[in-house]
């Protein structure tokens, strides 16, 4: 285990913690552009899938885990990011224009609608964000001449210049690119006094303000760049499945989303990836191993979303901290063995909850 003596502020708030970490990240880069070449076509699209999602992801957990404010309508910017950047696509607007106007504008939309609501706290925000996302699912519905109503919005594959995002590999490559700007992104936010702020009002609203935080702005500002963030993710969503209709962007989403970073592991931004991976491939690996299992059960209808529900609630009961935190529980064993004491954990939550009250 390392120990850093810090002897400037900066040393606090660099991009990454060690210099050794940089090359571990720089690595996984690599290996994840190496990844195509060993994969095919089906797997290569579940990454695709994680790329986005976690994008999605990674803008709720600056909302939920870094500010902790609960919405359960981010589905409704995820839309509102496909649905603009459709409409412009379709008239002619470049796809390198539309997807930072798809954010742009689901940020707007989310200062709109945040600005008013977020006076409010943990359910009954949760339940004003569900019914905003209500109001937007019945707004594609009904306005035809905008959305096409349920007769959806078919998009032709992106492209930059001459080169055509027509092919899987193309389109992973280009959602891995965005989801490492966004990553990027997120990380330096943070870093920033707008990052210190968010989190300062997660710990508490009354201390914050008390040092002189604007809860209203930080947290409209908060909600903005979440929802940004969906929006740029909706963009790719909807050039990557080609078509779009308001079934796509139900409550469910929102439910989903909100579950990917709790499971995931709230307040970090490993956790929003893990949290997409594990939303991609716990299905996957449910229809794996279902062979496995005795004849009589393999043929009950429904048996993969039991599963897939009764896998998430032991998720919960034993790893409350997410994937995120037993990958840090994970390491620390290793890095204090054999010095490791099985309650360390338990301390540091308690003497945390102590601070917070």
């Amino acid at each position: 285990m390392r120990f850093l003596m810090k002897t400037k502020y900066y040393q606090d708030i660099r991009l990454f913690k060690y210099r050794s970490t940089f090359f571990w990240y720089l690595a996984l880069v690599v290996g994840c552009f190496a990844l195509p070449s060993l994969l095919d076509d089906y797997l290569i699209s579940q990454m695709t899938f994680i790329c986005m999602y976690a994008v999605a992801a990674v803008g709720l957990m600056l909302l939920t885990g870094y500010t902790g404010q609960v919405s359960m309508g981010h589905a409704a910017f995820f839309a509102i990011g496909s649905y603009t950047s459709a409409i412009l696509t379709a008239h002619g607007v470049p796809f390198l224009a539309a997807l930072p106007m798809a954010g742009i504008f689901a940020g707007m939309v989310g200062v709109f609608i945040g600005r008013p609501i977020l006076h409010l706290t943990g359910l009954y925000l949760a339940i004003a964000t569900m019914g905003f996302a209500f109001i937007v699912d019945e707004g594609l519905v009904r306005w035809e001449s905008l959305t096409k109503g349920n007769m959806g919005y078919y998009l032709k594959p992106p492209n930059i210049g001459p080169l055509v995002f027509d092919t899987e590999i193309r389109f992973y490559y280009l959602a891995f690119v965005v989801l490492i700007l966004t990553l990027l992104a997120a990380r330096n936010i943070l870093r920033a006094p707008l990052g210190r702020a968010m989190i300062a009002i997660r710990d508490s609203e009354v201390a914050s303000e008390a040092i002189g935080i604007n809860l209203a702005r930080f947290k409209t500002m908060a909600f903005a760049i979440s929802a940004f963030f969906t929006g740029i993710a909706g963009c790719l969503y909807a050039h990557k499945v080609l078509f779009i209709n308001p079934e796509s962007y139900t409550i469910f989403l929102s439910v989903e989303l909100l579950a990917m970073v709790i499971i995931g592991g709230l307040g970090s931004l490993h956790g929003a990836v893990f949290g997409a991976a594990f939303f991609i491939f716990l299905p996957q690996l449910i229809i794996m191993t279902k062979d496995y299992l005795p004849v009589y059960l393999q043929k009950q209808t429904g048996l993969e979303p039991a599963l897939f529900g009764l896998l998430i609630v032991l998720v919960m009961l034993f790893e409350p901290l997410g994937i995120y935190g037993r990958w840090l529980k994970t390491k620390f064993y290793f890095e204090m063995f054999p010095l490791y004491k099985k309650d360390s954990f338990k301390r540091e939550k308690k003497y945390q909850k102590a601070e917070r009250h």
